[in-house]
């Protein structure tokens, strides 16, 4: 029965449960549970396991109640997992219209957001879909991003690409963390030695690299560098318009 639901989802019904349209059950006993309360459970199991732990029979179970009585507010798990990135996402600080200027403001707006994924890693494969549907909170962080290049002279298109490039650098970040493996990393550090050693010098470029520590470990927060870079050809895009 799961199965069957999850394959006839209907965007109508997914809009209606991010923005809280739904109709409310006018009959029967009043209801035990809120979509609230499932949400909530939901991302609870997957910040400990991940999005892949996530099921209807689970989280009914965690919740105590059976698998039938989920469904009464969520048509399965693809609704849910789009309220639990929304839920989990909650409003963009309001600091960050406060800084001085769009520079700062979307700094500040990118190390929010990098925080996020960090702390739900599972985000990114429950916001994957190109076209998924967006509910108050993920609006609100782009509402932010517009807002602070706004002022900055660009056109609509170049401030949307300009979020587009911020948000695909953290995903990457994003999706190079939840591959972490520090055991395998040396593993393959060793390895990867290994052949250098023997084969660097067709390689030469490479090996100097390698032996100037180019990819030795840093206390630099990995979002840094290719922030600054995507803000510093804003600005010159912006300087020379």
């Amino acid at each position: 029965m799961a199965a069957s639901r999850e394959k006839k989802r209907d965007p109508k019904v997914t809009l209606a449960l991010l923005w809280g349209e739904q109709e409310q059950p006018r009959r029967g006993p009043k209801p035990s549970l809120t979509a609230e309360r499932i949400v909530s459970g939901a991302i609870a199991i997957a910040d400990a396991e991940g999005l892949h732990a996530v099921s209807m029979q689970r989280v009914a179970a965690d919740l105590g109640v059976t698998t039938m009585a989920l469904y009464r507010y969520f048509p399965g798990k693809g609704e849910l997992v789009d309220l639990m990135a929304d839920s989990v996402l909650g409003a963009p600080p309001e600091a960050i219209g406060r800084s001085e200027g769009w520079r700062a403001q979307l700094t500040a707006w990118a190390r929010a957001c990098w925080a996020l994924y960090r702390a739900h890693p599972w985000i990114l494969t429950a916001t994957a879909m190109r076209r998924q549907l967006m509910g108050p909170n993920q609006l609100a962080w782009l509402d932010a991003a517009l807002a602070a290049l706004a002022p900055a002279g660009l056109t609509a298109s170049q401030q949307h690409d300009t979020v587009l490039l911020i948000i695909g650098h953290i995903r990457s970040l994003a999706q190079q963390l939840v591959h972490a493996d520090e055991e395998g990393n040396e593993e393959w550090n060793r390895l990867a030695g290994e052949v250098l050693e023997r084969h660097g010098h067709r390689f030469p470029a490479l090996a100097a690299a390698i032996a100037a520590g180019a990819f030795a470990p840093h206390d630099d927060d990995p979002l840094d560098y290719g922030l600054e870079r995507i803000l510093d050809g804003v600005a010159y895009l912006i300087d020379h318009s």
